[in-house]
């Protein structure tokens, strides 16, 4: 009888709180501590890390914590089980401490943070489409060589000028030998940041002053999010051409960026004991272009992650309500005041 007693009351606890028992109840936290994420150290990780620990905690009443640290650590640590969550693992580039853990059974991968994260060359759209545009016809990498013009670099006046990526990333090595095998190494100066805030501070003014200005970028980023940038025609991604690429000090062909599918990692030992979050980090989804919002959100009102999460759950409810069950919804709506 004593047992009985106690376990009604536990009913009534949770029933109280507005959650059945989690056996029961896909939208209660099937978890008994803290929800582990791993806080990777740049701005799209900390931004869906904010957000999922925001309907984590508002719509499935579970407490979260997080432990800072780079790429290398944090795979490390979901493989040991130290971190439960990794926001963004990057497909194309993964890390090997993840590959390993993963091909050992220790970790997962669940939903796709952003399917579609992309790198090429960009101009500003003002230069391209519009009554003023200075150059209309220019689609593609291969209309380059008859702009080289319209992007005079004032150190070289002969030449055009192309901002690579930030001197000694892999980007800005794939990106030189993008102008030679595209033939616009002669035409075209090679001019390499020692930063990337120097690069985004160049293109910035430059959009800002509606100059020229061809460049090398990824998404999503705040930059692509903020301003009206249009992303140049390349050869579509071809894996062996890439190769033959990549090994060449001559290359004679090219090809696009491959698209990146980002997705969320997780401790496997994680999923089986919280099948319900399971279920929700399996769900969630955005795209770059949502993510590059958030990331400009951020940079225009001098905001921290948490408060980009909360501009999201109002700005998009029909994208975050698809990921959870309607008791989660309604809980993360009402305290966010909807």
């Amino acid at each position: 009888m004593i047992a009985r007693c106690a376990a009604i009351a536990a009913f009534s606890l949770v029933a109280a709180a507005g959650l059945s028992p989690a056996s029961a109840d896909d939208a209660a936290c099937d978890l008994d501590r803290p929800v582990m994420f791993g806080g990777l150290d740049y701005g799209s990780a900390a931004f869906h890390t904010a957000l999922a620990r925001s309907i984590l905690e508002k719509g499935y009443g579970c407490e979260t914590d997080v432990i800072p640290g780079t790429t290398l650590v944090l795979n490390q640590g979901m493989g040991r089980g130290d971190v439960d969550v990794l926001m963004e693992v990057w497909t194309a580039n993964t890390a090997q401490a993840f590959l390993d853990a993963e091909a050992e059974g220790k970790v997962k991968r669940l939903g796709a943070t952003f399917p579609d994260a992309t790198e090429g060359w960009y101009v500003p759209r003002y230069l391209v489409e519009g009554p003023d545009a200075a150059a209309p016809d220019l689609k593609s990498v291969t209309d380059l060589a008859d702009y080289k013009s319209l992007f005079r670099d004032p150190e070289e006046p002969d030449k055009g000028r192309f901002l690579n990526c930030v001197i000694g990333w892999q980007c800005e090595i794939v990106n030189s030998k993008k102008l030679i095998a595209y033939g616009l190494a002669d035409d075209y100066s090679n001019v390499r940041p020692g930063a990337g805030a120097a690069l985004e501070a160049t293109i910035e003014s430059a959009y800002l002053r509606e100059q020229p200005v061809l460049f090398y970028f990824w998404a999503p980023t705040w930059l692509i999010g903020k301003y009206d940038f249009v992303k140049l025609e390349e050869p579509p991604y071809d894996e062996a051409i890439w190769n033959e690429m990549m090994a060449s000090d001559a290359p004679t062909k090219a090809t696009a960026y491959p698209v990146t599918r980002v997705v969320i990692g997780a401790n496997t030992a994680f999923t089986e004991s919280a099948p319900n979050l399971a279920a929700f980090f399996t769900n969630y989804s955005t795209t770059s272009a949502q993510t590059s919002e958030a990331l400009a959100f951020m940079r225009d009102n001098d905001a921290e992650a948490p408060e980009a999460a909360e501009m999201f759950l109002k700005e998009h409810p029909d994208v975050w309500k698809a990921w959870v069950p309607e008791a989660v919804a309604e809980r993360v709506s009402a305290s966010i005041g909807e």
